[in-house]
Formats: C-alpha cells, structure tokens, sequence
C-alpha cells in the first residue's frame, strides 16, 4: 500500500515499516527496547506476587526474619524495574528524536531542490507544519506509540494471565466491569481521533494563514483591512480552539468513569475475596495482591486509547511528511558535463514554455547572446522576461526547442556546476536574518573578510556599509529589512561579484530605488558587468540604452531587437513607443537626431 492509499489507521503497517525503516542506523538500542520491553512486560507482575507471598507465609507467621528479606528483595526488583524503566524511557525518546533528525534533515534536503513551480502551488505554512510540527507528532510513534502500545498489551496479557493462574474465579470477578471499559475506550478513543484530526488541520491553517499575513503586514495596513483580517483569523483560531476543546471534553468523561470502573473492580475483589477469605480459600496477601493487578491492569487501559490516537496522529503525521517526500517535483539532474570552462555563450532556439498545460509564456522563442554581451530585455508586464531567466538558471524546465550555453544544451550540464556560472540578481533581493557579511559570503568558509572587503569597494558599497554600526557584522534583521532598497540591492551586486559568474542576469535592479541609489546602482553595473555575457530585464528603459543588443518581447514572441539607436529609428516599432510613452509621462522632451 502507498503513503498516497493508507487509511490513517493507527497500524497502517506500510507506513510504520517505513517510518521504522529510519531507526535501522539505530538498529542496537531498537533491539534494545524491543528486549526492555518484553522483560518489563513480565516483571509486572511480580511485585504484587511476592506481596502476596510476603503476607501469607512471613506476616501472618510473625516471621520477621522472613519478611525483612522478602522486603530486601522487593526493594531489589523495584530499584531493578526503575532502572530498566529509565533505560526504555530513555531508549524510545531516543530514537523518536534520532529518527526525526534523520527525517526532518531529509525533508528539508528534498524541498531544497523541488523546482519553484511546487511553491507556486504549496502555501509555505503547510511546508512549516510538515517540517515542523507533523515531525514532531512524529517522534510519539517512539517515544509513546507502537512500542509502548505492544509493550502495555504485553504486560496486561501477562497480568491477566497470571491472575488466572493464581484464581481464576477471582479474576473473573475483578475483570467484570471491563466490558463497560472497553467501551468507554472505544467511544474516547473515536472522540479524540476526530479532536486531533481537527486539531492537526487547524495547525496548519493558522501556520499558513500567519505566515501570509504576517509577510504582508504592510498591504493590510495600508489598506486598512486589520479588522477585516483580525475576523478571518478568528475563524481559524475558533476552529482550533473548538476541536482541542472536543478532546478536553472526551478527556474530562473517560478519565473519570475509568477511575470509576477501576473502584467498582476493587470492590467487587475486596467483597468476593472476603467472602472466600472468611471461608478459608482465600487469603488476605492474595486479595491485596489481586487489588495491585487490578491497578496494573487499568492503568495501561486507560492509557491505551489515549496511546493509539496518539500512535494514529503520528501515522498521519508520517503520512503527510512521506507525500512531501514522494512529491516528484525536483529538476531532474542527469547532466555529466561540469560547467568549469564556459565562456557565456548563450542559444534559445524554438523555445516554448508555459507554467500551467498549453498557456504558453513563451512561444517559438530564438535568442542568441555572444560571449561578454549585455542583452537587454524589454516588454509589458507579461510578456515573458522573467520566464527567459527561470529558464536558463533552470528553476522551471522549458517545454519545447532547445536552450544552449556554449555548444552543449543546459541538461547536459551538472545542474550545480550550472548554477554556479549564472548569478541572478532579482528585483527584490532576498537577504536572510544575520549580519552583511553572513549575507556576501552566504556562510561559505572560503570567503574571507578581505575579500568581501575589497568586492565592496569595487563595487561602491563599502561607504555605507563602513558607516553602520558594526561594519560588516550589522545584523541586517528579517528579510534584510534593516537596509533600504539600494543597499540590499548593492548587497545582492557584492554577492554576485564574489561568485565571478561567466553569466550574469539582472531582473529590474533599479525598478524600486531612489535617483541617488540608481546612480550608485549604475555605476556597480558597469563594474559587475564587465567582461561577462549579460542579461539585463528593466522597466526603465534609461537602463537598457547602453547595452549591446536591445531585445523586445511581447506576449512571448520576440518582436525586434538591435541596439537603442536602431530601434528608435522604427518610426512604428515597438521600443520606440515604449520609450516615448515611458519618458512622455516623467515629464522628459526627447530629441532624436
């Protein structure tokens, strides 16, 4: 059975095989706890025994000396069974957690190389919960799931048997209310599945909907939507308060009828066993023996249903966790060839791309870019320009034609090797929690502070980096959100120069800057773009005058292209209206010679 068919029962035997199949590096302390528990299993009962024993043969004869060795040997086998208590305690805890390292580190490995178009569809608090919270509930399987549910049904077959031995009309009496338990348990266990299942989807929808929100905060203040916003997270937050307080109310009945239960039990034996006692079958040790069994034997009940809802939320747990797993979203890396000596050519040929079926992006797409050229690329929002890029970086896999670089098409090419000759620069530059020089260097060891020191400088940003406080170790905060624009944008350029790409790719650098900050901008382009092909995609069309070959896109279809002279010399061309319309409405007068 796959993950995709499993029905969520607690012993969905395909799923725990496989969520056991993680703890084979541990295989030792598994055996270990498997052994720990069929040796507590059989101890259980031998402490009520040799109280019976105790009171019959050394208590009732006044035997003293009897009784202060019987006392020693209890207090042996207790300090025995609490050690072999810890050891499994430990031991199942231990794997819960190993295994979960194990799989969490899997997890996050895997959706590190799923391709974007899997995000596009996957809110990033589902993905927060799987990795998170679902690996969690996970853990339980070990530390409070299949092994300690074998291991109290073990020691209540032991128990029961063992009472059968030693009076087996006396057993019959004291397991009399059972039926009605293992009713109730049936009912609590059906209530509380139904509880945590609910709890578990409503964790994720707050996971998911804070996540969103919280991103952005900005938009819902601007437009005044907090009260609209604060309801629907109301809804959400009601729904995970309601079902966690169905699970409060199962609780708050089973827990008390089983104490219940467990009393009426007791005194069915206290009332038979005097009964038989006062005619000389019975004896006071066993009665108060059969009282201990009894305790051993409703302590595990109840918490054996409590156990399986918990052992079934990690099978659910397990299986979401598995879905992400088996997800086959990665960017398939066949390519043998090491992208070490490119030199930047760059071929589309044919090129036809679409994100969803046959809505094509990009349609019969013919590009061509020499080594060391800077191509602009230039169109409505739409048209594909982003798209060229997620392409040839291979984010997304294009649907028809071919894509070069140099004279091998991208697939053949080790997909990290690639990466490693093309640098992206987006218009929003991602900059994760720490300091600058964390964010230049992206933690790798081989970079020094020198060297980001002098990238920097070549590139113009060591002057307001050198004027925050800490220099270089300035905590730039969430999301880089201490810098402006420019800075993080020149933050991005530092990156890229350091990686010395043969290929580099700017998507609207300046779109979202300041004049002062283009300028600063402008001036780190011509540095970063010197001596390496070059694919420049701007909205201002001042920042694509001055390059090589101007490329225009519409609809997915290349419509012209040539340099900015060329193309401003189409009376009815497409730049030149873009242009015009662009510097019409900033106020500029053009002049064409």
């Amino acid at each position: 059975m796959s993950v995709s068919q499993s029905t969520g029962n607690a012993f969905d035997f395909a799923v725990l095989s496989r969520v056991f199949s993680y703890a084979k590096p541990y295989r030792s302390k598994l055996i270990a706890t498997v052994i720990l528990t069929v040796v507590l299993a059989i101890m259980g009962p031998l402490r009520p025994w040799m109280i019976q024993y105790t009171v019959d043969n050394y208590m009732a004869a006044l035997d003293f000396k009897g009784l202060r060795n019987m006392i020693i040997l209890m207090i042996i086998l207790l300090l025995g069974e609490g050690y072999l208590q810890f050891l499994y305690t430990w031991l199942t805890n231990f794997l819960g957690q190993a295994v979960i390292f194990d799989l969490r580190t899997k997890l996050f490995a895997h959706v590190t190389h799923m391709r974007l178009k899997y995000f596009d569809n996957t809110p990033i608090g589902m993905l927060v919960t799987r990795v998170v919270s679902d690996m969690e509930t996970l853990a339980d399987v070990f530390s409070e799931g299949f092994l300690v549910i074998l291991g109290d049904i073990l020691k209540l077959v032991v128990v029961i048997v063992w009472m059968i031995a030693v009076d087996w009309r006396l057993t019959l009496v004291a397991l009399a209310p059972v039926p009605l338990l293992w009713a109730s348990t049936y009912w609590f266990k059906n209530a509380i599945k139904s509880s945590f299942q609910d709890v578990r989807n409503a964790v994720a929808s707050l996971n998911a909907f804070l996540q969103e929100h919280i991103t952005g905060m900005s938009i819902i203040q601007i437009f005044n939507r907090e009260k609209e916003e604060m309801d629907a997270f109301q809804k959400i937050n009601a729904k995970h308060r309601d079902a966690n307080n169905r699970g409060v109310w199962a609780y708050s009945v089973f827990l008390p009828v089983v104490e219940v239960l467990s009393a009426v039990s007791i005194g069915l034996v206290v009332w038979y066993g005097a009964g038989r006692a006062l005619e000389g079958v019975a004896s006071p040790g066993k009665i108060i023996a059969f009282i201990m069994y009894i305790n051993m034997l409703y302590r595990p009940m109840r918490e054996l249903a409590d156990k399986f809802n918990t052992l079934q939320m990690g099978v659910v747990s397990s299986e979401r966790v598995f879905k992400v797993l088996d997800t086959d979203e990665v960017i398939v890396n066949n390519g043998t060839i090491e992208a070490t000596k490119i030199k930047g050519n760059i071929d589309f040929k044919n090129v036809w791309f679409a994100y969803n079926n046959e809505d094509w992006v990009l349609k019969g797409v013919n590009i061509s870019v020499k080594e060391g050229e800077k191509l602009a690329i230039v169109g409505a929002t739409g048209a594909g320009k982003s798209s060229i890029i997620n392409l040839l970086t291979r984010y997304y896999e294009y649907t028809r034609g071919e894509i070069f670089v140099d004279v091998e098409n991208i697939r053949n090419y080790n997909l990290g090797s690639l990466r490693q000759n093309i640098v992206a620069i987006p218009q929003d530059v991602f900059l994760f929690s720490g300091s600058i020089a964390d964010n230049i260097s992206l933690l790798n060891p081989d970079i020094s502070l020198e060297r980001m020191q002098e990238a920097a400088k070549a590139i113009g940003a060591d002057t307001f980096i050198e004027k925050l406080p800490d220099g270089y170790n300035f905590d730039v905060k969430e999301r880089g959100n201490m810098l402006s624009v420019g800075q993080r944008q020149l933050i991005a350029f530092v990156r890229a120069y350091l990686c010395n790409p043969k290929i580099l790719i700017l998507d609207e650098a300046t779109s979202s800057v300041d004049t002062e900050s283009e300028w600063l901008i402008q001036q780190a382009l011509e540095t970063l773009t010197k001596g390496r092909t070059s694919i420049i995609i701007a909205h201002r069309l001042t920042t694509v005058q001055f390059a090589d070959r101007i490329l225009v896109l519409d609809k997915g279809e290349v419509l012209e292209q040539g340099s900015h002279a060329q193309l401003m010399q189409k009376e009815n061309g497409q730049y030149r209206k873009l242009f015009e319309l662009q510097f019409k409405k900033e106020g500029v007068q053009i002049e064409m010679d």
